[in-house]
């Protein structure tokens, strides 16, 4: 499996946890369980602010959000297509994505919620990363499927809820 995991901070705040291990965990343990072979992700930190602002321009959401996912392979009404016809033979693995996470967010609903940072956080990233795979939550069989395999996935790296 080969797992690759960009981890942007751009929120700078002493945390009591490595967010670059525990995202890059978060999303290996979920590739694996996904059985996906090669993955190429970002997940960007950022404030309630820059996540508002993005929810705003990309989703007509004027809110703050804990988490947006954007996949490679999602189009946008309008957007050019990519083609990559000329360099499919350089090209051996296409990014699956970006994930953003407001950490002032995940601080709140941490707390909030009764658990760890460390377990919110990799709630997220790994929320974000099923939505990258075209997993949604928009009915209710959706979600339960949604929330079944996060929960399965968080039991395995150790951060159940409590």
């Amino acid at each position: 499996m080969d797992v690759s995991v960009e981890v942007i901070q751009e929120v700078e705040m002493d945390l009591p946890v490595d967010v670059d291990d525990l995202l890059t965990k978060a999303i290996m343990a979920a590739a694996s369980y996904e059985g996906c072979e090669t993955v190429d992700v970002a997940v960007t930190i950022v404030d309630d602010e820059t996540i508002r602002e993005l929810n705003r321009t990309y989703r007509n959401k004027d809110a703050s959000t804990d988490v947006l996912s954007f996949a490679m392979n999602e189009s946008i009404e309008d957007e050019p297509d990519i083609v990559y016809d000329d360099l499919e033979d350089e090209i051996e693995e296409q990014p699956l994505g970006d994930i953003v996470i407001s950490l002032p967010t995940a601080i709140r609903q941490a707390e909030e919620y009764g658990h760890s940072l460390e377990r919110e956080l990799a709630f997220l990233a790994i929320h974000g990363f099923l939505h990258l795979l075209g997993y949604d939550h928009m009915n209710e069989e959706d979600e339960k499927e949604m929330f079944s395999r996060q929960r399965a996935i968080l039991e395995q790296i150790g951060l159940t809820r409590g």
